[in-house]
């Protein structure tokens, strides 16, 4: 008996030993990752993102960082901002080395929802470990740690990608799904747009249903672009995440064993929040790559808050700039020419 009590308890200690053994790769799993993290995964040899312009990107990178161009642009239809085709996503990936079998950090500027739109990318294509800086440049540079301006150059590699279409959802499912009581929608838009205030396609609106939650709730301090722009405050501070009981109360109504749809205007804010959610432990999230692009542009399509673009007092506006524009530029041929 007493051996059997021993064992017992020996066995308690293997499993405790084992169980604070897997704690740091637990807490590794996270795909937000910080700047010491950065640090030790360029010891490791990490591909590093760099998701900008190539005009900010020369003016300093991480050292070691690629950079294909500004993501928004090179990989999205310039008209439908849905994503460009797999195979020419291939070659853009490949021609810079940039491996979804390897550890790959992608990074910006702080929190910048275009870096989680690489995330999302990279998890699309079915990366096996990819990771989000949402620090970025600012946190970087905060830390004091090296900045290159010198271009790098990886070794191109060709690719065959296999996507992980259960991540993306498109307008159709969206519709078949607004009365499915297993799905919740989740606006990441401004509150403007989801009123119909702010019109960004034939029509404004919202999808029925849909909870209204601003990504940038995500941040400790939401008006921090408009305090920044008003020299209230110095640093971007208050654009680092909330803390995960924050967030947890921020997305309290949601229920996270439910399929949980997220969009925005083309997919990238909704990016930022669908990562944060899985973050909290959100079992089946999808970012809905058209958003409301696609949707408000899908006129049989089900809203709320329907309002329409109203061309006549667009073109109107476009008119009158046009005028301004040609009388500054006739008053300055005109004070060039008296001197």
């Amino acid at each position: 008996m007493k051996r059997s009590i021993r064992a017992f308890f020996l066995a308690l200690t293997v499993i405790g030993a084992a169980v604070a053994l897997l704690a740091p790769v637990a807490a590794e799993a996270s795909a937000i990752v910080d700047t010491g993290y950065v640090v030790d995964a360029l010891k490791r040899h990490a591909i590093i993102w760099d998701t900008r312009s190539a005009a900010d990107y020369t003016q300093g990178h991480i050292p070691g960082a690629v950079n294909i161009g500004d993501v928004g642009v090179v990989l999205r239809d310039e008209n439908k901002e849905d994503y460009i085709a797999l195979d020419s996503i291939e070659q853009l990936l490949g021609a810079a080395g940039i491996d979804p079998s390897k550890e790959i950090i992608v990074y910006g500027v702080k929190a910048n929802p275009y870096v989680y739109f690489g995330l999302v990318t990279l998890q699309y294509v079915q990366a096996a470990n990819a990771k989000v800086y949402h620090g970025g440049m600012d946190d970087w540079k905060s830390a004091g740690q090296p900045v290159a301006t010198e271009p790098t150059t990886l070794a191109p590699i060709a690719l065959q990608l296999q996507v992980n279409p259960a991540l993306l959802v498109d307008t159709a499912e969206v519709v078949s799904k607004l009365q499915d009581p297993r799905v919740q929608i989740v606006d990441t838009r401004t509150p403007k747009e989801y009123r119909g205030e702010d019109i960004r396609a034939i029509r404004g609106g919202h999808i029925p249903g849909a909870v209204p939650i601003h990504y940038m709730e995500n941040w400790v301090d939401p008006e921090t672009p408009d305090k920044l722009e008003q020299k209230l405050v110095s640093t971007k501070d208050g654009m680092n995440l909330k803390s995960r009981a924050q967030l947890q109360e921020l997305y309290a109504k949601l229920d996270p064993d439910k399929e949980t749809i997220v969009y925005c205007q083309s997919g990238i804010r909704a990016s930022e929040t669908a990562t944060v959610l899985k973050e909290l432990g959100f079992k089946n999230v999808r970012v809905y790559d058209s958003s409301w692009l696609g949707y408000g542009n899908t006129l049989d399509a089900p809203a709320e808050d329907v309002t329409f673009l109203n061309v006549g007092l667009l073109q109107s506006k476009l008119n009158a700039m046009q005028k301004r524009v040609e009388k500054l530029e006739k008053e300055l041929a005109e004070g060039k020419a008296a001197k």
